[in-house]
């Protein structure tokens, strides 16, 4: 027998969470990408950047590089939560996203392979929300940790 169709039932994660569901040292992961020229492209295009050290190999080499220089944006927006289940799992809770910050540690050329993640490093709750932290870090193939940078959300507690 067939059931009833309910878009609002239609998530990619069942269980809606609030503030008040969320732990210290909770991680998300986000998928692993390897940085293909087209992602270079996609990224210039979107960013309108044109500066050669990000999108042209010979200028790169005769700089030192072995490759196309990620631009730091490029690498930060792998850290995009939506690119993960945490936005899947505040649909109902999220209010705002309130801030970004990186610090890149090491370059990321075209051919390497990122691995982003989110890790829950503050609850600071309030009357009736709560900011939620996530620090953001990515790493590369090589395990080396080349953006380590701080999220942070404004979450609405459980309703009564």
């Amino acid at each position: 027998m067939a059931h009833p169709f309910d878009p609002t039932q239609h998530r990619l994660v069942p269980t809606q969470r609030w503030f008040e569901d969320f732990a210290l040292g909770e991680r998300f992961v986000i998928p692993s990408r390897t940085m293909t020229p087209a992602i270079f492209l996609a990224f210039q295009a979107a960013s309108g950047d044109n500066h050669p050290i990000h999108y042209d190999i010979e200028y790169c080499r005769a700089h030192g590089f072995p490759n196309m220089l990620a631009h730091g944006y490029q690498v930060a927006i792998q850290t995009a939560a939506g690119a993960g289940l945490f936005p899947h799992m505040v649909e109902d809770s999220l209010k705002a996203f309130l801030e970004q910050s990186s610090r890149f540690l090491a370059p990321v050329f075209a051919g390497d392979t990122v691995y982003p993640a989110l890790e829950v490093d503050e609850l600071t709750p309030g009357r009736t929300t709560g900011v939620v932290g996530l620090r953001s870090t990515v790493h590369n193939q090589r395990a080396e940790l080349v953006l380590d940078g701080r999220h942070r959300y404004l979450l609405r507690k459980r309703p009564a």
